[in-house]
């Protein structure tokens, strides 16, 4: 009996002007048995920034190494508690501003450690991130060498923050010292971007059936995909028939987001929603989508912009975020962020839960990422740019032991990036102005 050969990784679904990526799959691995020759499981990077800092008293666990307790703020993280590493007492001393400006300076900074130059003009002036230096090292193996999500735009001139330009507030991705990495905020548009890629190919007839029936991505890709499931496996097509499900019911929601869908009589463009928990959840699933296809392996999710005046009304709340965070010792306001803290971080427990889904060989996805979550200042009343709030959730693919609180005295949070681009395998020694070596005790 003649041996079918394997999938090639890039394989694609087309139809109807549509170009759909696949999760990896057992049969685009040669051979049965993963051998030494073989690719390992790739390992994916994550930031997710929350803005105007976390009211500490309510987020510092007690305890420390694999002793310690979930505090009210933290309580959702509970079904992933062992995944989870709390850090404290990393500092970013570069987010200082010059004068006024903590948010805008130390968003900048969130994830490149460099100051910023003040100015409202065009002369930015900043260091390139993290993220980007990893999507340099590790980019050139996927569609796209990085992810840039968020939930508000924002805007892209002017002054954001006290003489600080507004690219420094509403970006934490920077591919250079003058190049922000702008940030997708629409989930209809990432998911389009993502999944339903246009075909060069595409014939006018076959494009005018799609948007005429308003087919969806699924649709559009469906005999191919019925051709594709005659090559596979039992294990591999269940494996794409959760995916197709997920990327389906993730469309359904985008595409009612957008108001997207047949209409009768006079067209009337439905009121955009900005609700910031739907958006947010498809976001984060487009996130895990992402990863699963293999369609980049690092990401950056803003939940707001700097100084965010979001209304959390959901939360029973009237005031705006930023108010709150400089609360003046008042118990009210510190119970207000206690509930936006709370809500926050019960996103990111989603995501980890998501990733934490995803069986792939060896493990779960979560098992082989890094999911970052800080904000670009602690206490909001103070501007404090020591002792950060950061989690660090999963394995990366083993260079991560998990379900730790630990505490540091002060050093550098470059020093972390520096550790991170290492277990990437960028053999970076230094990062930002001030670090000075890999941060120690992440590995267990």
């Amino acid at each position: 009996m003649s041996r079918l050969p394997p999938l090639s990784r890039r394989t694609l679904l087309r139809g109807l002007g549509a170009m759909m990526a696949l999760p990896l799959l057992e049969g685009m691995r040669p051979g049965v048995a993963r051998g030494a020759s073989q690719a390992p499981v790739p390992r994916r990077f994550v930031a997710f920034y929350t803005p105007c800092g976390i009211h500490m008293a309510k987020w510092t666990p007690s305890g420390e190494g694999p002793d310690w307790s979930l505090t009210p703020t933290l309580a959702s993280l509970a079904p992933v508690k062992d995944d989870v590493l709390v850090l404290g007492g990393l500092d970013n001393l570069p987010g200082r501003p010059d004068g006024d400006g903590h948010h805008a300076a130390a968003t900048s900074a969130f994830l490149s450690c460099v100051k910023a130059r003040k100015t409202e003009g065009a002369n930015i002036r900043t260091g390139i991130s993290m993220d980007q230096v990893l999507a340099n090292a590790v980019g050139k193996a996927t569609r796209f060498p990085s992810l840039e999500l968020g939930i508000d735009p924002g805007k892209g001139i002017g002054n954001c923050d006290s003489g600080y330009a507004c690219p420094y507030a509403n970006n934490i991705a920077w591919a250079g010292p003058s190049t922000p990495v702008p940030k997708e905020t629409q989930p209809r548009a990432a998911f389009e971007r993502l999944f339903a890629d246009f075909d060069p190919n595409v014939t006018q007839a076959e494009l005018a059936k799609r948007r005429a029936y308003g087919l969806s991505i699924i649709d559009a890709v469906r005999d191919d995909a019925k051709a594709l499931q005659g090559r596979l496996g039992t294990t591999d097509r269940r494996k794409l028939d959760e995916y197709f499900t997920g990327v389906r019911e993730l469309e359904l929601r985008v595409n009612a987001m957008a108001g997207a869908g047949p209409t009768c009589g006079t067209a009337v463009a439905p009121a955009r929603t900005e609700d910031v928990r739907e958006k947010t959840k498809a976001m984060l699933d487009l996130i895990v989508l992402a990863f699963q296809c293999d369609l980049t392996r690092t990401c950056t999710f803003m939940l707001g912009n700097a100084r965010s005046q979001r209304v959390y009304s959901f939360l029973g709340l009237s005031g705006e975020h930023h108010a709150y965070s400089h609360h003046q010792k008042a118990q009210a306001n510190y119970d207000a962020l206690a509930k936006i803290d709370k809500w926050e971080v019960e996103q990111y427990a989603y995501l980890l839960q998501r990733m934490k889904g995803v069986q792939e060989e060896g493990g779960t996805l979560l098992d082989h990422s890094a999911v970052y979550f800080s904000s670009e200042i602690a206490d909001g009343n103070m501007h404090e740019h020591r002792n950060l709030p950061i989690l660090l959730a999963g394995r990366a693919g083993g260079a991560l032991a998990p379900g730790r609180h630990v505490r540091y005295g002060g050093q550098p949070l470059a020093n972390l990036y520096v550790s991170l681009l290492n277990m990437f395998g960028v053999p970076a020694s230094t990062f930002g102005d001030d670090g000075t070596g890999p941060l120690t005790g992440l590995a267990g």
